[in-house]
């Protein structure tokens, strides 16, 4: 395992993060086993594996309670990061959505970061947390003023109760707004896969201009790139992949076989369909940090194996070209 800086902080965490969105369950993640879910950390530390990455809204608490539960007697081992700006039944901040039943707002004022950090120590069982994010301001066009937000995260790192700050789901001007207003960001978190490459055009270049980590999530496109799905797979109402457009019917077996069809580079390396999804990602910068959600043992193994595989820079250009012309018939 390799291990990097996180920004300008002293967090030292792995470049592979497990991902602990699964592992809450609910109707985004059927039958997930909480017993199960602790052992994969557990496991996931033994490969090496230090950072773990959750959110309150990952089950309504419940992957903040798992992972707790997991790191408990052991808590200076792990690099743990949440979020805040989710809540569920306040009424308080803009509607978003429903889930299992429970009523969801965007809510980035003072008063609710604060809240939101203190409910998510209680259920991790800690005094601290090392990397603390605003989880979407990219889809709070009525939040409060960023001076406010940006006040209190920096309160909560004077205090100690966060180590360095992150943001997830921005876009550039909201970056460049945090920053403006005196905020230390050391890492953004997006989606970036193969079939997911936006941020290459503008997120990245921001972070190696400005010395921020990145924290890759969905690198796999949630299993589709693993070359385990098959083309009469059916997403069930309210899954996470449901919203997913390379998970649309319409799109899926085409994505299969443009994943299929990558089997003559991984013969070539060596490697899965896995691996190589991760060393696409990772061939941008040694300041990227990839999330690979797991819930099994079997699943952080995988993920904790795609370290050891990189890419020329001629096979980074041919898996371009194989993308591109997926999208070119099918990605509209």
């Amino acid at each position: 395992m390799e291990y990097r800086k996180i920004g300008h902080s002293d967090v030292v965490a792995s470049v592979i993060t497990l991902g602990a969105m699964p592992l809450g369950g609910g109707t985004w993640w059927r039958n997930s086993d909480d017993e199960v879910s602790i052992r994969t950390i557990h496991r996931a530390h033994e490969l090496g594996i230090t950072s773990i990455d959750t959110a309150p809204i990952y089950g309504l608490g419940h992957s903040e309670e798992i992972v707790g539960k997991a790191i408990a007697g052991a808590r200076d081992k792990y690099v743990i990061s949440t979020k805040a700006t989710f809540d569920w039944d306040t009424g308080v901040g803009r509607f978003w959505h429903e889930v299992d039943g429970h009523k969801v707002y965007v809510d980035h004022s003072y008063e609710s970061i604060i809240k939101d950090c203190e409910n998510s120590l209680r259920r991790l069982g800690t005094d601290y947390i090392d990397i603390y994010y605003t989880h979407n301001p990219a889809k709070d066009p009525e939040k409060s003023p960023v001076e406010e937000t940006v006040r209190a995260l920096m309160d909560l790192k004077k205090a100690g109760k966060i180590r360095c700050i992150g943001s997830s789901n921005v876009q550039p001007h909201h970056i460049e707004e945090y920053r403006a207003c005196g905020c230390e960001i050391d890492i953004i978190q997006r989606k970036y896969s193969m079939l997911t490459r936006g941020v290459e055009q503008d997120i990245l270049p921001l972070c190696e201009k400005y010395g921020m980590s990145f924290h890759a999530y969905a690198p796999i496109e949630r299993g589709l790139l693993t070359g385990t799905v098959t083309k009469d797979r059916v997403v069930p109402p309210g899954d996470a992949r449901e919203d997913q457009p390379w998970w649309e019917a319409k799109r899926l077996p085409h994505a299969i076989d443009f994943v299929d069809g990558l089997k003559d580079i991984c013969e070539e390396y060596h490697c899965t369909q896995t691996d190589l999804a991760i060393a696409f990602i990772r061939h941008w910068g040694d300041f990227i940090n990839v999330i690979y959600g797991a819930r099994r043992i079997e699943q952080i193994e995988a993920g904790a194996a795609t370290v050891n595989v990189t890419l020329r820079d001629d096979t980074m250009a041919e898996i371009r070209r194989r993308v591109e012309e997926l999208e070119a018939k099918y990605g509209g």
